[in-house]
């Protein structure tokens, strides 16, 4: 196990580190547009972020296959209009073999290469996830019928506080080894704010035999009311010092975006002091927040222009 890969892809750069932070690799999360404001906002927000050469950027997949065709629609325009490599994510949740069969192969024709592997949550959150009748059970079965087919770079979700379903930490530990096992290559935490708390987790996964990469999810704080629905809702905590700090700041969104951008480069400073060098940003479809965050992280444009990824001005809707 080890927190992210070690690979160099830039030369070393001031950050707010002091040394610089030129080893450092990120990879964004974005989900598919609902409409065609918000689609112009998500291109916008991929051209902004385009400089920082990420080494992926993935596309969520609603639970049940509910955005697939909005899902599959934005990693063809990312293959056929940037130099990006998209990750799609997949899921299993209410749907047969033969439907997420389909979606795999799907993806191939694409080019797709890379897959975000998940089980899914259940459309309806109370009555807990139940396997489709003909369906792959976990995310497990879903790992290994993708890395039957050899050419899929898998990456799976896990839980440094534990999955919500989990009876034990030691239980979502051993889960999380047999999507491994199963032919996974990374997985990508769940968004947390306390940097112990992915160090206890790298601590687990070591001494269960887990060697891939951890890479830490981190999440701007945006919307801090809706922050606390959804952690409740996969098994995130929020610490109380966070509430006191963004405290009285719900009518200030300027003063409330400088304060989460230093808040996630403080948290991904500690991360770094302790090992990682790679960073997945859940970006929420915007990306000033994210932007800054790599800036301070030591990321560059450099002479990389948004036109050199293929995604010109007049491709952002």
């Amino acid at each position: 196990m080890v927190p992210s890969d070690a690979h160099i892809p830039r030369h070393r750069r001031h950050s707010l580190f002091g040394g610089g932070a030129g080893d450092i690799e990120v990879s964004f999360e974005f989900f598919p547009p609902t409409t065609e404001k918000m689609e112009g906002i998500l291109w916008s927000s991929i051209e902004n972020l385009v400089p920082m050469k990420p080494r992926f950027v993935s596309v969520t997949y609603g639970a049940g296959g509910s955005t697939r065709e909005r899902t599959h629609n934005t990693l063809k325009r990312l293959l056929n209009e940037t130099d990006l490599t998209p990750a799609a994510h997949l899921t299993c949740v209410g749907a047969s073999q033969a439907e997420v069969d389909e979606v795999i192969s799907s993806y191939a024709e694409i080019g797709v290469k890379h897959i975000v592997a998940l089980r899914g949550d259940p459309e309806d959150a109370e009555r807990g996830f139940a396997p489709h009748p003909q369906g792959y059970q976990n995310s497990t079965e879903l790992v290994s019928a993708l890395s039957r087919r050899g050419n899929f770079d898998i990456s799976v979700g896990c839980y440094p506080e534990g999955h919500p379903e989990a009876s034990s930490a030691l239980k979502d530990v051993e889960y999380l080894k047999a999507k491994i096992d199963a032919g996974a290559s990374r997985a990508i935490t769940q968004f947390f704010f306390e940097p112990d708390n992915y160090f206890r987790f790298l601590d687990l996964c070591g001494a269960a035999g887990i060697d891939v990469p951890i890479v830490p999810g981190i999440l701007p704080v945006t919307n801090f009311k809706q922050l606390k629905s959804f952690a409740a809702r996969c098994g995130a905590s929020v610490p109380d010092w966070m509430a006191e700090i963004f405290e009285g700041l719900d009518d200030r969104p300027k003063t409330r975006s400088l304060v989460a951008a230093t808040l996630a480069a403080e948290q991904c400073r500690r991360l770094y002091d302790g090992g990682v060098r790679e960073f997945h940003f859940y970006t929420l479809n915007r990306s000033e927040l994210t932007y800054g965050i790599c800036h301070m992280l030591g990321l560059r444009p450099g002479d990389v222009a948004a036109s050199a990824s293929g995604l010109s001005q007049d491709q952002v809707a």
